[in-house]
């Protein structure tokens, strides 16, 4: 039985200080000197107990290890207690490896979201067009990647058309602390803010030419 918790709870719970929720799921980033020990702490994740029944996602590179945690049912995805006790167990492993984490260095790029007037007559066409699979909890507005590796894609119900705005854009999950500078980056490099109503939950900013971006946090969604 999964005992869901949101966001602000799983940042409040002790021994997860490495980790930051990003859409539905915690991350985090551990720095390592080389492949081969990043692949020992992988190899050390692959013998937890129990890690077959609730398995993260983990990312191996040169320089780091990423792992992702998120607890999936027929009705819900998102955060619960058993996370939290992976995620303190996972942090021990790096230490023990002598590896430190980064937050700073986590992010999750999707949903990529498409405003669809008719969202029954355009979601077929993206489904197939991706290979994708219709999300358990949410079939007629969001898919997700079989294999795990590209972004989900959410349609955005609209009532009417919305001329000069560009009608599918990319949302980027950052942890809160460094919204407000991902934010002034991208302003500093050509963008500009379309509107801030919503943060910290999350930012539209758009381009020189119009096309917008959210960059978004998990603050607020308790």
């Amino acid at each position: 039985m999964n005992e869901w918790i949101t966001p602000r709870q799983f940042h409040e719970a002790d021994g997860v200080e490495d980790w930051r929720v990003l859409g539905d799921g915690a991350c985090a980033s551990f720095r390592v000197g080389s492949f081969e020990a990043g692949a020992r702490l992988v190899d050390a994740i692959s013998r937890l107990a129990g890690i077959d029944e609730h398995q993260p996602d983990v990312d191996l590179r040169r320089d780091g290890v990423t792992v992702r945690l998120i607890t999936y049912t027929d009705d819900h995805y998102g955060m619960s207690r058993r996370d939290v006790e992976r995620a303190r167990r996972i942090s021990a492993l790096a230490r023990d490896l002598g590896l430190a984490a980064d937050p700073a260095g986590v992010e999750a790029v999707g949903p990529l979201v498409i405003d669809a007037l008719a969202i029954p007559a355009v979601l077929p066409f993206w489904r197939a067009l991706f290979a994708y699979e219709s999300r358990a909890d949410n079939p007629g507005e969001d898919l997700i990647d079989p294999r795990g590796r590209g972004p989900s894609v959410w349609f955005q119900q609209m009532d009417a058309p919305r001329p000069q705005r560009n009608r599918i854009h990319v949302v980027v999950w950052v942890p809160h602390e460094q919204a407000e500078a991902r934010v002034a980056a991208a302003i500093a490099a050509g963008g500009h803010l379309v509107t801030d109503e919503f943060a910290p939950a999350w930012w539209v900013l758009a381009d020189a030419e119009g096309n917008e971006a959210d960059v978004a946090t998990t603050m607020s969604r308790d």
